[in-house]
């Protein structure tokens, strides 16, 4: 590790050269998230069995409980790959060696049509399998972020954003992918779901061959040690800390409704007319999360290029700014799909077009806030702190989903009735959508914060929105 550069070149203008493989890595990587959790829903609503080979399925709310437990799980170990990372062993010893966990978790549930469903029922081995999957995942995934940002300094940090951007284009471009090609073999009868949660752990063994390869390449900013606890502890890291704990809160609502389109929204499309509008073929309920990722696709160089500087003509566009707005459009979304679900309980079968619009509607937001996140925790983070404040920016999808799982386990009664029937679940999420939107716009105006890279020391700038 001696041999690599531990900081960035001062007089490096341009992108930095380990960047292809850490988005490269990135693409693979999300192809065998999101490959893996597309399914979900479908799979434990539609294919679990029992030890007698009877179904042993989940009610809807049970599945969007659990998917959202395990999302929840998966963004707290953060914190931990977090730890590993700054304090002992560096940001890149950490992805390479807990990968291993990521892949274990894969190959585990690709035996859930195996005879090892035969001792030990299938709802078992797939939850197994998730907790590594969280733990290999959740860990490394700070680490990756924060791998991004410390290859940029001084001469070359005016190009963060544009990266950050590709880099989340490259996790979209990923998560399309297998969106799309995971349902398709989890319903084929010549595949099922030994190939369907099998060929995301191959493609996961690929990122993470694809990391190795990019080793010379990278800059390795060297652990805190000893030190750490005590950077981390200090009036500065606890400030930086305090600083973000308000924007990770109000953000975690836009996450409890965001990752519904993994369960909620599945449940919701499977009741729709899934014949795409002037196109003439139909999607899987569960392929209809790709819809997500395509406007990503579309709606990231949109509002680089188009938005922002036309926004920018007429106000100061800052990500508190950003952040605020996509709450607000978070909530529009989840009434679209309130109106879905009332047209539903009334009998009709509306067009999954109006599926589309929200999903376009929620993609807006999600490209205002998510990158935002990512670029903002970054960038307040002490030098010594990035992998551990990019966890504490993942916590906010953590208890977003803490929100859903306890909302679901909740409402469902033992007579297998629940408490928000129909449209008013999807109304009780916009609602408090718009609630966490409005105290946000009370509080924005009063952050400060101060802006921190590698390669240099405080920048003296306010991060105020």
């Amino acid at each position: 590790m001696a041999s690599h550069r531990t900081a960035p070149d001062p007089q490096q203008t341009q992108m930095p050269g380990g960047i292809p493989y850490i988005v490269g890595n990135e693409a693979a990587e999300r192809f065998s998230f999101y490959g893996m959790r597309v399914i979900l829903a479908a799979f434990l609503t539609k294919h679990l069995v029992g030890l007698d080979g009877e179904p042993d399925n989940l009610t809807e709310e049970q599945a969007t409980a659990a998917i959202s437990w395990f999302i929840a799980a998966t963004y707290t170990t953060p914190f931990v790959g977090a730890i590993i990372a700054d304090r002992y062993f560096g940001k890149y010893r950490t992805i390479l060696w807990l990968s291993l966990f990521y892949c274990a978790g894969h190959a585990l549930m690709a035996m859930v049509d195996t005879p090892l469903a035969e001792t030990i029922r299938s709802r078992y081995i797939l939850y197994i399998g998730l907790a590594l999957i969280a733990c290999g995942a959740g860990a490394i995934k700070p680490c990756v972020t924060a791998h991004v940002g410390d290859q940029f300094g001084t001469s070359n940090k005016h190009l963060l954003p544009r990266v950050y951007s590709w880099f989340y284009f490259s996790i979209n471009l990923g998560a399309i992918g297998s969106q799309l090609l995971t349902p398709w073999l989890l319903n084929h009868p010549s595949f099922g779901p030994a190939w369907a949660f099998g060929v995301p752990g191959v493609l996961m063994a690929i990122a993470t061959f694809m990391f190795w390869l990019g080793r010379n390449k990278f800059v390795h900013v060297p652990p805190s040690g000893s030190a750490f606890w005590k950077e981390t502890l200090s009036p500065e890291g606890v400030r930086a800390l305090l600083n973000l704990l308000p924007l990770l809160l109000f953000v975690a609502m836009f996450w409890s409704l965001f990752d519904q389109t993994a369960s909620a929204w599945v449940f919701q499309a499977d009741k729709m007319d899934l014949r795409l509008p002037l196109l003439g073929f139909s999607l899987d309920p569960s392929q209809m999360q790709a819809i997500n990722g395509m406007f990503v696709l579309t709606l990231v160089p949109l509002f680089s290029i188009v938005v922002y500087p036309f926004v920018d003509r007429f106000i100061a566009v800052t990500p508190l700014r950003k952040i605020g707005a996509g709450l607000f459009i978070t909530a529009g979304s989840f009434a679209v799909s309130a109106l879905i679900e009332q047209r539903i309980t009334d009998g009709q079968t509306p067009s999954i077009g109006w599926q589309i619009l929200a999903y376009f509607i929620l993609t807006a937001a999600e490209v205002l806030i998510s990158i935002t996140m990512l670029e903002f925790f970054y960038t307040q983070a002490p030098r010594r702190m990035k992998s551990f404040v990019m966890a504490f920016c993942m916590i906010s999808i953590s208890i977003g989903n803490v929100f859903t799982a306890l909302v679901n386990t909740f409402i469902e009664r033992e007579d297998g009735t629940v408490l928000l029937p129909g449209a008013s679940y999807y109304w009780f999420f916009a609602g408090s959508m718009l609630v966490v939107a409005i105290a946000y716009l009370a509080w924005a105006p009063f952050y400060r914060g101060s802006t921190y890279l590698q390669g240099e020391e405080e920048v003296v700038a306010d991060a105020h929105g």
